[in-house]
């Protein structure tokens, strides 16, 4: 597989950077225009939600079990287990924790800074703690399907092993953002902030781990 080169990594940073910045930016000072449009999808969302009870249980089910962040994390515990057993890479299965773990740190620290209150229905079909933004579901998926999905490529896999990664990895991160606005708990920027935060954490770490075998 191609690997990117120095300067289009340091890009990609950059960009995941200033796209995280901006958006913190604007859910921190309510930005008229995002909070209008959070509250359009997350209102016509809702509604569908408790209309259809079906989907709704489904919703539940993927985002407290399949993609719920401790099973996410215990997945990541795993491939650390593989990687010293396998490979004896304990330099990569200390990154791997670490990176998790300063994962999961920044994304309570914005929760705790930003203190964005999570939506409010008279008729809610689930609920969740802490502050909404940025979405953990949508940044912990990311994070960890980013991180799997890099040490795949690094260790090297079959083409059909990989395909089929990808696009679990794709339906998974997408996937929890849905069901955490579908449910109610989330508003449509908290997932997209979780989304881009998770990139940039991935991408950083992908830096540093490149800068110490270069």
């Amino acid at each position: 597989m191609h690997r990117p080169s120095r300067p289009a990594r340091q890009h990609t940073i950059v960009a995941l950077a200033l796209g995280s910045a901006l958006l913190l930016t604007l859910v921190a000072v309510e930005w008229r225009p995002l909070i209008d449009l959070d509250g359009r999808i997350a209102g016509r969302t809702h509604l569908w939600a408790v209309e259809d009870h079906g989907v709704t249980q489904v919703c539940r089910i993927l985002t407290d079990w399949v993609w719920d962040p401790l099973t996410l994390r215990l997945l990541c515990a795993a491939t650390m287990v593989w990687l010293v057993w396998r490979r004896s890479a304990w330099w990569t299965a200390l990154w791997l924790a670490a990176t998790c773990a300063l994962g999961t740190l920044l994304q309570q620290t914005l929760k705790a800074l930003v203190g964005r209150p999570r939506p409010v229905w008279p008729d809610p079909v689930d609920s969740a703690h802490y502050a909404a933004f940025p979405s953990g579901h949508a940044m912990t998926a990311t994070v960890v399907c980013g991180l799997l999905l890099w040490l795949l490529h690094h260790y090297g896999t079959a083409p059909a092993v990989w395909r089929t990664a990808l696009t679990l990895a794709v339906i998974s991160v997408a996937g929890v953002g849905l069901t955490r606005v579908w449910l109610g708990v989330h508003w449509p920027s908290d997932v997209v902030g979780g989304w881009v935060l998770g990139a940039f954490v991935v991408a950083m770490a992908v830096g540093v781990h490149e800068r110490r075998w270069a």
